[in-house]
């Protein structure tokens, strides 16, 4: 087949879907107003358009001019795609810069990619090296899926998460490297048990999230704010404050008790008293404040050590 022969058909074929992939973008980006300015000014619809012909090309033995092409859709819209790579319908790259599909990587229906994205290899070996992406899957900015595994059905990946292990469907990836959260997994992909009493790390975190607000209006929990595409929300919490408060409230647990043992040590030693150990406070960890801590649990641990010392005097 010849070159024009092979370009022409390419082009009715994407004549066939552009209409679909408009439709998703009005469906995904509030900022769309018309559909000629989403043809004139969305790097993700030229982008599309040029790899689905490279990828024509590429199927029908024309790779140089399938690189080519894929070359200059590089130029032009600063996203890479690899002119062998598989992409479904109604694919939606929003904004774009610095997006990399690589050679193997597979993605199927409805599927969304903010700037960043990176569906990489982590093997210079032949054969399957990047992801495959499932129907509904939404990875966020800035974040990297490499492997040759697959992403689930709807999951969602956070921004700047690094994925480098398959990810069950309807699982939620956060952090580098990433980890899990769902209600039906733990962060290992393995099912939960519904048994009751057994509650995972996650599911804790979220109750002490949603435990924490101090205003009479109830907010939205985390399992009812939807994904953001930018991996955060109005609520959220720095994790390494989050672990650092958790470690001063078991901290000041633990003095509380010493207390109650120096005391009854005192009755059997009076010298023992005058032995003091230093405690640790707030103002000593800098990395939080105490709005990072859960403030009416530190309340109470706080009004249970006065009444401690209270009685011991």
């Amino acid at each position: 087949m010849s070159l024009p022969t092979a370009l022409f058909k390419s082009f009715s074929h994407i004549r066939k879907d552009l209409k679909e992939d408009i439709d998703a973008v009005f469906t995904r980006d509030p900022a769309a107003r018309n559909s000629l300015e989403v043809i004139l000014t969305y790097p993700g619809i030229h982008a599309l358009i040029l790899h689905r012909s490279a990828h024509y090309l590429w199927k029908h033995d024309h790779k140089l001019s399938a690189r080519v092409i894929s070359y200059g859709s590089r130029i032009m819209t600063g996203i890479e795609i690899h002119p062998a790579a598989k992409i479904g319908r109604r694919f939606f790259i929003d904004h774009g810069v610095g997006v990399v599909i690589g050679e193997t990587a597979e993605i199927g229906n409805d599927v969304t990619l903010y700037h960043g994205v990176t569906l990489g290899g982590v093997s210079w070996n032949n054969g399957k090296r990047h992801p495959t992406l499932e129907d509904g899957v939404i990875v966020g900015a800035g974040a990297k899926v490499l492997g040759p595994f697959t992403v689930g059905k709807n999951a969602k990946i956070g921004s700047n998460a690094v994925v480098v292990k398959a990810v069950p469907a309807g699982a939620t990836m956060v952090g580098s490297a990433a980890r899990m959260i769902s209600e039906h997994h733990d962060e290992k992909g393995n099912p939960l048990s519904s048994s009751a009493d057994k509650v995972v790390p996650q599911e804790k975190a979220i109750s002490l999230l949603d435990s924490q607000s101090e205003s009479s209006t109830k907010r939205p929990t985390a399992r009812e704010t939807a994904f953001q595409a930018y991996g955060i929300d109005p609520y959220s919490q720095d994790p390494v404050a989050e672990a650092f408060a958790k470690m001063l409230e078991h901290i000041q647990q633990s003095e509380n008790r010493l207390d109650q043992l120096q005391a009854a040590m005192c009755k059997i030693d009076p010298d023992f008293c005058t032995k003091e150990y230093d405690k640790l406070c707030l103002e000593d960890i800098d990395v939080i404040g105490r709005s990072d801590l859960n403030n009416s649990d530190l309340n109470h641990l706080e009004s249970n050590a006065d009444h401690t010392n209270t009685e011991l005097k």
